[in-house]
């Protein structure tokens, strides 16, 4: 592979960031890609380890080693095709996947793995620029009709595919843009929404059909759906919030994180969002310490808040993973994101006891310090704290997928609200329905973008199957 001694000659390098003075100031990307050369370095660093850990560490199962080895090569346009074998849309996850092909990768061993993510942004990115990425459009038409509802990763992954089998294709968003979480729940200063756009024009020249503002259960009915279609997919994301039943959560100030970053990012695109919640010059709190969290902790650095706080329940992870115990799965470890570098105040093992008001509005929040016994968590006597709060943003967790859908097709769940729909054996990704299939958060709850696309792609297999008795997509 590459450079046969190329993982003892260089270092991981990782890509550059813009200044913090300079990207809090707008909502624009300001992660740079790779130079050809830096890439090229980054791929001699692909060791011939024998088992490509990287390859079952990715969800969507990329095929890392190969287009490591025709980037360092310089063989830009072969990579390209490599990656795009696996993965419809690596400018999605090449931006905001947290990559755990690089906690699989067997240099990882030493805590030194191949940028991987890097060298994926930097392939994508010089394909769209020297326009490889075109449509591939199927001449033999099927004549079967499917409808998807959801236009997240899980649906447009899903949509792509069975238009390039031949299939008539429509996309159903409920919103007044396609994108679905991609585009309402990202922050674009994480991923532009351009790259959507441009996925769509590919798309619709593909054969797919886009409609906004179809709710399924209000203005559109699933029976007709189940009528008009040969197939249905359900893949809608994981919607429905965690939320903190504490006294003063009724103040106003409280509020899902969603309820401030979809606003914003409507607002970044052009929209006037009457009502839009602001942080400028406000005490910040945000409770939960993912990267819906970290979301709300960049997007309030950039109106400017005054004070930002993030709270964690779960104790603070190690530093550094015990590597002989976890290695090659994706480990427990301190995580730092490029919005906790622009500002924020975290701390762990913190309980919220109670939201202080004054007029209706929230003004402090009381919370504790608590400890972790055998799974058990206890407050420690003492520690109560309170803190100023002007805006307090819960971002816990998503608990399941919009149950309205589910029950306007009369799909099945299962104990946890998701649509019931196994990716074992004969019928994966079948509802109880007949002509009904689930994908992505609709059918495993909240995850990551690249398994929604890895859940597309094989439901879109199944679909077809369904359909035409056989498949030749790949898996």
């Amino acid at each position: 592979m590459g450079k046969v001694t190329g993982f003892m000659e260089f270092e991981r390098l990782s890509e550059a960031n813009l200044p913090v003075q300079d990207r809090v100031k707008n909502y624009k990307e300001f992660v740079l890609h790779l130079t050809d050369d830096q890439a090229k370095q980054q791929g001699a660093r692909c060791m011939d380890c024998g088992i490509p850990f990287c390859t079952t560490g990715c969800p969507i199962n990329n095929i890392i080693p190969d287009w490591n080895d025709l980037v360092y090569h310089q063989d830009w346009r072969n990579a390209i095709d490599v990656l795009h074998s696996t993965n419809n849309f690596p400018e999605f996850t090449g931006r905001i996947c947290p990559a755990p092909c690089e906690a699989a990768c067997t240099l990882n061993i030493n805590n030194d793995p191949v940028g991987i993510k890097s060298i994926e942004h930097a392939i994508i990115d010089k394909a769209w620029e020297n326009n490889w990425v075109t449509p591939q459009i199927n001449p033999n038409k099927t004549g079967k009709k499917i409808a998807v509802v959801g236009s997240g990763p899980a649906g447009l992954a899903a949509a792509q595919q069975l238009a390039r089998a031949g299939h008539s294709v429509t996309v159903l968003e409920k919103n007044d843009r396609i994108g679905g979480l991609l585009r309402y729940g990202i922050p674009d200063f994480k991923m532009e929404k351009s790259h959507i756009d441009r996925r769509m024009v590919q798309m619709e020249a593909e054969g797919v059909t886009f409609k906004v503002n179809q709710n399924v259960g209000e203005n559109v009915s699933a029976a007709e759906l189940e009528r008009d279609y040969d197939a249905v997919v359900l893949a809608g994301g994981a919607e429905y919030p965690r939320d903190l039943p504490v006294p003063g959560r009724e103040l106003d100030g409280v509020h899902f994180a969603m309820d401030f970053l979809t606003p914003n990012n409507k607002m970044v695109a052009g929209d006037t969002v009457p009502d839009q919640i602001k942080a400028t010059g406000k005490h910040v709190i945000v409770i939960g310490g993912g990267d819906t969290g970290s979301d709300c902790v960049g997007t309030s650095n950039r109106h400017g808040a005054l004070t930002i706080t993030q709270f964690e329940l779960m104790p603070q992870p190690p530093e550094k993973e015990n590597k002989p115990l976890v290695w090659p799965n994706w480990p427990l470890k301190m995580r730092t994101s490029s919005s906790h570098e622009e500002g924020a105040n975290r701390d762990w093992s913190i309980t919220t006891k109670e939201l202080i008001g004054e007029n209706g509005k929230v003004k402090a929040l009381k919370g504790a310090r608590v400890e972790w016994k055998d799974g058990k968590m206890q407050e420690i006597p003492g520690s109560e704290f309170t803190i100023p709060a002007d805006l307090v943003f819960l971002a816990m967790g998503f608990v399941a997928p919009v149950q309205k859908v589910l029950d306007a097709f009369g799909v099945e769940k299962d104990n946890r609200g998701n649509a019931k729909a196994t990716t074992d054996g004969e019928g994966c990704y079948k509802t109880n329905k007949a002509k009904v299939f689930a994908a992505g958060d609709m059918r495993r709850g909240q995850s990551l973008v690249v398994w929604a696309i890895r859940e597309g792609r094989q439901c879109a297999r199944e679909v077809d199957a369904f359909l035409m008795g056989s498949s030749t997509l790949p898996r």
